[in-house]
């Protein structure tokens, strides 16, 4: 099968991740652009390029697009750029005319803005570093009286020209949004999805959620999706377009807190682990089932990793199946690994039956990653194309990233912040010795591993190993 993908930007878990998990299936043959062509933190990608590198592929099965990516530049430089709506509308057209030559189904993808709460402008406009807040306070009181039909009175000191900005550059993306779901009446898609991260019960970006998702209905459009969540998208996507009707049992170690909401989303544990399902196209079954998804999920509070609140650690012995395939999802914690579950992981018996493991970032992204990394095994093992080494190398960086380094070795580096890089030399040899632990669990031995920090900042480490 040849899939051809354009990635959200030049992150590892972006670029790096998809590269890893489609190597452990010999079949597939993956196409994507040079990582030199897609944005990073302060850099747009080059999106002509990026339509040359469309135009000279070969026939493909399945060509899934970060829509963001060809639109502006990237998923961050959506929230920057200050390109006009008719300027991005030329460049989707020409990628319109390009893509439906070059391939039988096309997936994509594209964000709804979000609205960060915080004074952080790392990836928003210059201005989010003093007025994040507020605007985020003044689109959700906003909505909220819309929506309760209160009439309180809103006061905000934001510079008039300040919000006439925002609010001029969240049309403009609502806009283009619009004009996906006419090419999705017109066929072009086989399926879109609309995604939202770091939402709240209330704001601006969930308006245009719930108006898209009433034009949907009321259009039957069955192929557009709403779903919350952003880097784990494009790996649901993957998954959709491989699966064979793959049936997942899920399993959650607290079984009485699936009600419960984590970080930066806005549904509870048991609608995300449904819809990620549902989105690659799987089905549910508890009975005669393929797969056992174990949701390593909260009792009372997700953590968080990078904040070092509710630090979670499980501290009871789990019963993993002993003769079936199983894939974690380690949901504890956002943004890292529990060091309770991974103990255990390391000393089990049947590893030969671990199908996949995660542990980054928000609970939809390790979800949707780990179904991912199950689909692929399973249907490779299936087809017998697999290939056991490339899993071993992708559960050695899995583990690597989530485990030694979000959870053990990050918060060392956040601290030192902004001598990011010294501060990762210091902590190479602290990496080295988590190495060997994963190395003799997994039987996987690399030559040599190199550690960089691709955006200069500590929430990201890119692990290369030969």
């Amino acid at each position: 099968m040849k899939i051809a993908l354009i990635p959200i930007d030049n992150r590892p878990i972006c670029y790096d991740l998809i590269k890893d998990i489609l190597s452990i299936d010999n079949n597939i043959e993956l196409f994507m652009p040079d990582i030199e062509y897609l944005g990073g933190l302060t850099s747009y990608s080059d999106t002509k390029k990026i339509l040359s590198f469309i135009e000279n592929l070969p026939q493909t099965d399945i060509l899934i697009v970060c829509l963001d990516t060809i639109a502006y530049g990237g998923l961050i430089s959506s929230r920057r750029t200050n390109d006009s709506f008719d300027d991005i509308k030329k460049r989707i057209e020409d990628f319109k005319q390009i893509a439906k030559k070059k391939t039988k189904k096309i997936l994509a993808f594209s964000s709804i803005m979000r609205i960060s709460n915080n004074n952080i402008n790392e990836e928003e406009k210059e201005y989010w570093s003093d007025y994040g807040k507020k605007i985020f306070s003044w689109s959700y009181e906003t909505h909220k009286n819309e929506i309760l039909k209160t009439n309180n009175k809103i006061e905000t000191d934001i510079p008039e020209e300040i919000l006439k900005d925002y609010l001029n550059t969240r049309q403009r993306n609502f806009k283009i949004n619009q004009l996906y779901l006419k090419w999705a009446q017109e066929g072009f898609f086989d399926t879109l999805i609309f995604s939202k991260d770091d939402c709240a019960e209330f704001g601006l970006n969930i308006k245009e959620a719930i108006y898209l998702e009433n034009e949907i209905k009321k259009l039957s459009l069955k192929n557009v999706k709403i779903k919350t969540g952003a880097d784990e998208i494009p790996l649901g996507l993957i998954s959709r377009a491989l699966n064979e009707n793959i049936r997942f049992n899920p399993v959650f170690i607290e079984e009485n807190s699936l009600n419960l909401i984590s970080k930066y989303e806005d549904i509870s544990v048991k609608n995300c682990v449904l819809g990620q399902i549902e989105l690659s196209k799987s089905t549910i079954d508890t009975k005669n089932y393929d797969i056992t998804l174990l949701i390593n999920n909260f009792k009372k509070e997700q953590g968080d990793l990078v904040l070092g609140s509710v630090i979670n650690t499980l501290n009871r012995n789990i019963n993993f199946p002993s003769k079936t395939p199983f894939a974690i999802a380690d949901i504890n914690n956002a943004n890292g690994s529990d060091k309770g579950l991974v103990n255990q992981i390391f000393n089990l018996s049947n590893k030969d039956k671990l199908y996949g493991y995660c542990a980054y970032n928000t609970s939809a992204n390790t979800i949707g990653c780990t179904l991912l990394i199950a689909i692929v095994k399973f249907l490779s093992l299936k087809h017998n194309s697999y290939n056991d080494l490339a899993f071993k190398k992708l559960m050695f960086i899995r583990f690597m990233d989530d485990w030694a380094y979000q959870a053990s070795v990050r918060k060392f580096i956040r601290e030192k912040a902004p001598k990011f890089n010294e501060a990762l030399k210091e902590k190479e040899q602290d990496l080295n010795d988590f190495s060997k632990i994963i190395s003799n669990f997994l039987g996987y031995q690399p030559k040599n591993i190199n550690y960089s920090l691709p955006w200069n900042r500590s929430f990201e480490i890119r692990i290369e190993t030969k």
